[in-house]
């Protein structure tokens, strides 16, 4: 029996690769979109430098002088941890924290492992399937029929029957079916891992731009401290005015409502600071328990002083959210060839080899084997229109994948557009608020000198005091967005992820 076996074993895979090397796939064939052929962003500044009138970290500088503007250059590149360009320890220490231990990070692994054994699994489509089985039966014959009369002597109505089989079986992939799932599940493990990607950038710029605003927080609150000591002198000073009579009443009351304004506005400052230490404790996947020590101020941060530009034709390949969107277009053509393969014939290939014996012992003896081998098509006749439906449903989700594809490449290119021009706005709104911080300080402390003389009236250095604080709370918030904005085209561009060590993993 095992002469006989192998040539039809053999019969069974011969025929399905030789089947399956001359098949071809219906439906339509991926190809990339064209990237797009515009060569920049706009009116949105591209070239040059973007000068603050302030230092790299922000801080006011003597009229005249520009320290440390932020240069655009075109095409460079971006390293893959580009958070280490703000030159903070600390906050590269937290953002690999977050990688490692955020949820939503070791969710989007499991998501991509998850593909991935799918796509492997769906590829073994490709090979015949065989499956051994062995079955054991005892049986009682009737007694007194035709087989079995009474008059004969009576015989043993008791057997056993003992069956091996191996069965082939295999769907030869005429029309492409099989290749077309499998390119639809390649392009879903590539899919999940570009939204990986995607991930990693969103946590890492949540990381950096959650750090940069408790520096904001940090530095409002120490400017509305500073403001708060020198009101607090001024307030005393109208109280030892009032007691030498060169004051009223009124002065004292309106200098200390204007401290007490200033010192209201601590308490919302100190709730949006807990708050986003709440929401950094969270992003590095701890319960608010288990908050960090790490703290930072916007001194503590370095300033990228070149800034990264890319065209959009190469954007598009550098932006997770794009290229997850290009492998969902692709997975959608695929899919539509498979409801194409679908409305066609169907083919299969089985073939079984065997032995059946009345003993185990006798398995695989001469006259106990058995062998078969066949193909069959099938093709349906009548489903009420249903493949014909899904047909044209897989066409019109190729046609909502291409929409959703060209939705996120204009995205992308408006979120470069947008973070550029906000560049450029945030060093002129940081050189003017510098300027405007400068004046104020200096036109306070000569309001205060003329009070002291009793040149001035009281009301005149409320006016120069309040000027002050504003300009304080402004020039700190123009130096956090400036930050925050640095970090958010590293973003824009997608982060680096293409620079990252062959063989590493997140």
């Amino acid at each position: 029996m095992r002469k006989i076996a192998r040539p039809a074993v053999g019969c069974i895979t011969a025929t399905a690769l030789v089947v399956g090397l001359s098949d071809c796939a219906v439906g339509p064939n991926f190809k990339r979109p064209t990237p797009p052929a515009a060569a920049d962003y706009g009116s949105a500044p591209m070239k040059g430098e973007i000068a603050s009138g302030a230092g790299a970290d922000g801080t006011p500088q003597k009229a005249g002088t520009d320290v440390g503007p932020q240069r655009f250059v075109a095409e460079m590149d971006i390293p893959a941890q580009w958070w280490t360009l703000f030159q903070s320890a600390k906050l590269n220490g937290l953002v690999e924290q977050a990688i490692k231990a955020n949820p939503d990070m070791a969710a989007a692994k499991a998501a991509l492992r998850q593909a991935h054994e799918l796509y492997l699994a769906q590829r073994t489509t490709f090979w015949p399937s065989a499956q051994g089985s062995f079955d054991a039966q005892r049986f009682k014959n009737p007694v007194n029929t035709l087989s079995n009369p009474s008059s004969l002597p009576q015989a043993n109505p008791y057997y056993n029957l003992y069956t091996a089989q191996l069965s082939v079986s295999y769907m030869p992939d005429i029309f492409g079916a099989t290749r077309r799932t499998v390119e639809a599940a390649r392009a879903q493990d590539d899919s999940t891992r570009f939204q990986l990607e995607a991930t990693y950038l969103t946590l890492s710029s949540n990381v950096v731009v959650t750090a940069i605003m408790e520096a904001s927080l940090r530095g409002q609150i120490a400017a509305t401290r500073r403001v708060l000591e020198l009101q607090h002198q001024l307030t005393e000073k109208v109280r030892q005015q009032r007691t030498l009579g060169t004051a009223s009443n009124l002065d004292v009351l309106s200098q200390e409502a204007l401290e007490a304004q200033s010192a209201a506005t601590l308490a919302p400052l100190q709730k949006a600071l807990g708050q986003t230490r709440d929401e950094l404790t969270a992003l590095l996947g701890q319960l608010p328990s288990g908050e960090p020590a790490e703290t930072f101020q916007l001194e503590e941060l370095t300033l990228p002083g070149d800034l990264p530009i890319s065209l959009p034709s190469k954007l598009v390949e550098q932006r997770p959210d794009v290229r997850q969107a290009e492998e969902n277009l692709h997975f959608a053509s695929a899919e539509a060839g498979v409801a194409i393969a679908d409305m066609l014939p169907q083919f299969a290939i089985t073939g079984n080899w065997g032995s059946t014996a009345l003993a185990a012992s006798d398995l695989f003896k001469t006259g106990t084997g058995f062998w078969d081998i066949g193909a069959s098509l099938t093709q349906t006749l009548f489903d009420a229109g249903a493949l014909l439906h899904k047909h044209r449903a897989a066409d019109a989700a190729l046609d909502e994948a291409g929409a959703q594809y060209r939705a996120a490449v204009i995205l992308a290119c408006q979120n470069v557009a947008d973070t550029l021009r906000a560049l450029q706005s945030d060093a002129d709104a940081l050189k003017a608020n510098a300027e405007a911080a400068r004046a104020a300080q200096s036109a306070f402390d000569l309001a205060r000198k003329q009070r002291d003389l009793g040149t001035i009236s009281l009301v005149a250095v409320m006016s120069a005091e309040q000027t002050y604080q504003q300009a304080e709370l402004a020039l700190v918030q123009a130096q956090a967005n400036r930050y925050s904005d640095t970090a958010g085209l590293f973003q824009a561009l997608g982060g680096g992820w293409w620079n990252r060590p062959k063989g590493s993993s997140l």
